[in-house]
């Protein structure tokens, strides 16, 4: 990511400086906890989208640095507690906090970021990011609640599909986007605009997850992973909208009772691909990201946006 380097390279060396500030604790324990979650980050596209925006917007400060600490807080929290929830022991392929030190500190480990993002803004006074990004957490415990429930009876139709990807998946980059935004204009209407584009792009994201499922784009054999978890996802839920009954009816119960039967979720992943499942889960990720695109061009033309369409083609175009 060639211009996003160039545009917050020095911008994301400090921050990392900044975040890794932010989590010390004097209680030793916690300290070496949080200096392997620092050495084991991912990415950081979130505090990417955080300084873009509000590059885009006007121009970086402290409280644009502020929020994507929060942001980055807050996500990572949420990941530490998702392993206990879905008892994962692999976290970007080391070990998860729950696998290393057990659920009990691991979910206290959880709610330690939690605190810091909370005092971090309440401390300097960034009251409106905080109610940003608070309205974003309970969005995705929302989206994953609902998730739950639809999942018992694999009866999730599009609609309620796109309400849990917002939810769940697409409420923190919209919030990231918006965070930063506020943080460099003190405008809500600009930082409404970049909640949208965010909003926009996290749905985006979340398809293109779904179609890694189905070993889309030379990324290598289907996983099946999605079926496995009874996960439904858009190409799924397309095929069964479209199937006879009788088809309809032996994908539910491959997926809710053979789903661990290799052979048996390879005839649900070829009954997707031949109801035209792929293609058209892949036709709405590309309505999302071009109805992101033109929320982007709204905004005049500059490094900062340039980087931010970089960006975003690398979320999207991604490989794993």
């Amino acid at each position: 990511m060639e211009q996003v380097n160039k545009v917050i390279g020095r911008e994301l060396s400090l921050f990392e400086k900044k975040f890794s500030d932010s989590v010390k604790s004097s209680n030793p324990l916690l300290d070496r906890i949080m200096r392997f979650i620092i050495k084991r980050k991912g990415k950081q596209m979130r505090p990417m989208f955080v300084f873009l925006s509000a590059l885009i917007a006007a121009e970086i400060n402290d409280a644009t640095y502020r929020a994507a600490a929060l942001i980055e807080l807050l996500h990572t929290a949420t990941l530490v507690h998702d392993d206990v929830v879905d008892n994962s022991m692999i976290r970007r392929n080391f070990f998860s906090i729950n696998a290393l030190w057990k659920n009990k500190i691991a979910v206290l480990v959880g709610d330690y970021l939690l605190s810091k993002g909370l005092l971090l803004s309440i401390d300097n006074g960034d009251y409106k990011i905080l109610q940003i990004t608070s309205r974003a957490v309970k969005e995705m415990s929302e989206g994953e609640l609902l998730q739950m429930e639809k999942a018992r009876k694999l009866d999730i139709q599009e609609d309620i599909y796109f309400e849990i990807i917002r939810a769940k998946t697409a409420s923190l980059l919209s919030a990231a986007c918006a965070a930063g935004a506020y943080s460099a204009t003190n405008n809500i209407e600009i930082s409404d605009k970049f909640r949208l584009f965010g909003e926009k792009v996290g749905i985006a994201f979340q398809i293109k997850d779904d179609l890694f499922d189905y070993g889309q784009d030379n990324i290598g054999k289907p996983t099946g992973i999605d079926i496995k978890e009874k996960k439904m996802t858009l190409p799924l839920i397309y095929t069964l909208q479209n199937a006879d009954k009788e088809v309809k009816r032996k994908i539910i119960y491959i997926v809710k009772n053979q789903n661990t039967d290799r052979k048996k979720v390879n005839e649900v992943i070829e009954f997707v691909k031949a109801s035209g499942g792929i293609e058209y889960a892949a036709k709405k990720m590309k309505e999302y990201l071009a109805d992101a695109k033109e929320i982007l061009m709204t905004f005049p033309q500059s490094p900062a946006r340039n980087a931010m369409e970089e960006l975003v083609d690398y979320a999207i175009d991604r490989k794993s």
